[in-house]
C-alpha cells in the first residue's frame, strides 16, 4: 500500500467514522476497488487510523472531556463501554473473519438501511436531549447497543444512536453520545490492535501491530500520515452530521446505505 492509497482509506474512514454507514464497510469496499492485497498490515491501519478520528472528538468537544467537575461523564462513558470491551474481546476472531466477506458486509449494509428507513418513527417524544440527562443505567443500555456493530457493516454510529433514541435521548443528543462513547470505545479496540493483537497467526509470521508499523520508513509514514488525515476529515465531518441528522433525520442515510449495498452486492457477485 503506497501513501496515496493510504490516503484515500484515510479519508473514508474520516467521512465514515461518526456517520450511520459503516466506516469497516466503506474502508473494507475502497481497499477492493483499489486493488489492495488484504494483507495483515491492511487490517491493522485500517483499525489504527481510527486513533485519528478519535482525537477529532476530543478536540471538537473539548470543554466537555477535560470537564473534571463533570465526574459523571467519565463514569457514564466508562459503563456505556464494558459490553463493548467484554464481547470484542470474546468474538475478535469470528469478526476478524468476517471481514474478508463482502458479500456479507453488504447484506448487512442493506438490511440496516431498511432499519433507518424506519428509525425516526419508532423513537418518538424523546425526553433528554443532553448527555446529562443520561443515567448510568441508560448508558450501559446504549452500550449493548453499540455491540451490535461488531457485525461489520452495521455502524457503530447508528447502532449506538439508536440505542440512544431508544432511552429517550433526541437525534442530537443520542448522536453526540454516540461521538463521546466512540472515544474509549475505539481507543480500547486502536490500543489492542497495535499493542496486544496478534496478526497473522496462520501465515506463520506472527507480528504485533507496532511491530508491523516500525517495519519499514514506508510503514510508519503511512501509519502517520492515515491517522493526521483521518483526524482532519472526521473533524469536518462530526459537525456536519449533526445539522444534517438535525434536519433530515435517518431516512436520506438509510436509502443510501440501500443504494450502496445493493450496487456492491451486484458488483462482487458478478464481477469479483
Amino acid at each position: 500500500m503506497d501513501i496515496i492509497k493510504a490516503i484515500i482509506i484515510a479519508i473514508i474512514e474520516g467521512l465514515t467514522e461518526y456517520l450511520p454507514i459503516s466506516s469497516t464497510a466503506h474502508m473494507g469496499f475502497t481497499a477492493n476497488l483499489l486493488g489492495l492485497p488484504e494483507d495483515e498490515f491492511l487490517k491493522m491501519f485500517q483499525v489504527s487510523i481510527q486513533f485519528g478520528a478519535i482525537l477529532s472528538v476530543v478536540v471538537a468537544y473539548w470543554k466537555k472531556f477535560f470537564d473534571l467537575n463533570n465526574l459523571q461523564f467519565y463514569f457514564k462513558l466508562a459503563f456505556a463501554v464494558v459490553p463493548a470491551l467484554v464481547l470484542g474481546y470474546l468474538f475478535d476472531d469470528k469478526i476478524e473473519a468476517i471481514l474478508g466477506n463482502q458479500i456479507a458486509i453488504s447484506s448487512v449494509l442493506v438490511v440496516g438501511g431498511v432499519i433507518l428507513l424506519f428509525a425516526d418513527q419508532w423513537f418518538k417524544n424523546p425526553q433528554i436531549d443532553d448527555e446529562k440527562g443520561i443515567t448510568i443505567k441508560k448508558a450501559f443500555i446504549i452500550g449493548f447497543w453499540q455491540c451490535l456493530a461488531m457485525m461489520p457493516g452495521t455502524s457503530r454510529s447508528a447502532a449506538s444512536i439508536i440505542g440512544g433514541m431508544s432511552q429517550g435521548l433526541t437525534r442530537k443528543a443520542a448522536a453526540e453520545f454516540s461521538f463521546f462513547l466512540a472515544v474509549p470505545t475505539m481507543l480500547a479496540v486502536t490500543m489492542y490492535s497495535v499493542f496486544l493483537k496478534t496478526w497473522g497467526k496462520e501465515t506463520g509470521n506472527p507480528q504485533k501491530g507496532y511491530e508491523m508499523i516500525l517495519a519499514s520508513q514506508d510503514h510508519i509514514m503511512i501509519f502517520i500520515i492515515g491517522n493526521v488525515v483521518a483526524f482532519i476529515v472526521a473533524l469536518i465531518a462530526i459537525k456536519a452530521f449533526i445539522e444534517l441528522l438535525n434536519k433530515y433525520g435517518f431516512k436520506p442515510w438509510g436509502w443510501y446505505r440501500i443504494f450502496v449495498g445493493v450496487a456492491l452486492l451486484i458488483y462482487f457477485y458478478f464481477f469479483k
